[in-house]
């Protein structure tokens, strides 16, 4: 069996609450959903009037991008590290992606990177916590206050992870969590967006269930004829559903064993994987930082990352690359030059960490990297 670098963690009590949705007759949007998003707002330290739910987190993204009327003639500036999705949602909204460079260690942007390609024409600012490791994420957010421009957070990544105790994805204007099948909190798909102002948030209610304001079912203790419908704009379908809301109402009181589980798997990586001189660990987060350990990766020479990729897969263990900068992508291609982008995807090789990772895994991981013979001796000789 491969070792894999995502697994949700599914048991019994996940599947007694997916059992008691179906005893109910209503899989629909209901009373679990409202549990779930308010159970979400505790963890995150969001009111829950500023919080609704998304069939996804790419869908978050659209959804923000429209509800800030972000459109053609605007530019949005993010990582070219960054999920393809979040480009895409810029692209749809008919706004110009503007790319920037990142660090080619941490593969967050740093605000030096950010500011080298705001212009006047900058409507937003979109960062990801890379791997759930917070970026410089409260400068930026100050970066943007001072520059008028809406700071949206894709923190797909980032359940859980915190700076001076305030979460990630609540820093800016909006946020997106992702609760797809890979994350850490899992609900089959699904998503959940902050809003600052009520007032977006609003709009993204509406624009997620067509338009309209509640359903009939809904209206119909007020009287009258609930059937009628009158949408307020144009809108999509794209809410969750109590099905997936009760898989994680069980998931969300599982997150602080998941997350001391993945931080215990990166403290092992660290110590284990520190003597050795051809490989370069993540950096290690300064200050009252909590990561999620989304991701663990590694860095190595260009010689040996795909080498490494092949070796460690002929021995049952599943490595990859997140995420394909923007900017090789003919969507998305720049005349900027990104050297720090460049050089980490040509190094960087994420490692398996899960909270379902048992120790021998974690072993058979560490054993097999210590067993690799390199190209390059000292990884200090080629990496800048």
């Amino acid at each position: 069996m491969t070792i894999s670098v995502f697994r949700p963690s599914m048991g019994r009590r996940e599947l007694s609450a997916v059992r008691t949705v179906f005893e109910s007759q209503w899989l629909g949007s209901g009373p679990r959903l409202e549990t779930f998003a308010a159970n979400f707002a505790d963890l995150t330290g969001v009111p829950r009037h500023l919080l609704t739910d998304v069939s996804c987190c790419t869908e978050g993204l659209f959804q923000v991008l429209a509800a800030l009327e972000i459109g053609p003639g605007d530019e949005v500036v993010l990582p070219t590290v960054s999920f393809v999705g979040a480009g895409h949602a810029v692209l749809a909204c008919g706004a110009t992606p503007v790319l920037c460079d990142v660090d080619s260690h941490a593969l967050n942007p740093s605000l030096e990177d950010i500011e080298r390609v705001i212009s006047d024409r900058t409507k937003a600012i979109m960062v990801l916590h890379f791997g759930g490791r917070p970026g410089g994420i409260a400068a930026i957010a100050e970066l943007a206050r001072c520059r008028g421009v809406f700071l949206i957070e894709d923190a797909a990544c980032a359940v859980g992870a915190s700076v001076d105790g305030r979460m990630c994805g609540t820093f800016g204007d909006a946020g997106v969590w992702s609760f797809d099948a890979m994350k850490t909190v899992v609900t089959g798909d699904g998503g959940m967006i902050y809003a600052r102002d009520p007032a977006v948030l609003k709009r993204i209610r509406r624009m997620t269930f067509l338009g309209i304001e509640g359903s009939g079912a809904s209206k119909a203790k007020d009287g009258g004829r609930w059937w009628e419908q009158e949408p307020e704009c144009v809108g999509r379908r794209a809410r969750m559903n109590d099905l997936s809301a009760a898989i994680g109402i069980v998931q969300l009181k599982r997150l602080g064993a998941f997350l001391r589980r993945r931080r215990q798997i990166a403290t092992k990586y660290d110590a284990a994987l520190a003597e050795l001189k051809w490989l370069r660990c993540p950096p290690t987060s300064c200050g009252n930082v909590t990561e999620s350990h989304y991701f663990y990766w590694i860095q190595t020479s260009p010689a040996d990352r795909d080498r490494l990729a092949e070796y460690l897969l002929e021995r049952g263990i599943y490595t990859t690359f997140r995420y394909w900068p923007l900017h090789k992508m003919h969507l998305f291609h720049s005349s900027r030059k990104f050297p720090s982008a460049d050089e980490a995807a040509a190094r960087t090789l994420l490692l398996p960490i899960h909270q379902g990772l048992s120790g021998t895994e974690v072993e058979t991981v560490i054993t097999a990297l210590r067993d690799f013979r390199p190209l390059c001796g000292d990884v200090g000789d080629v990496l800048q």
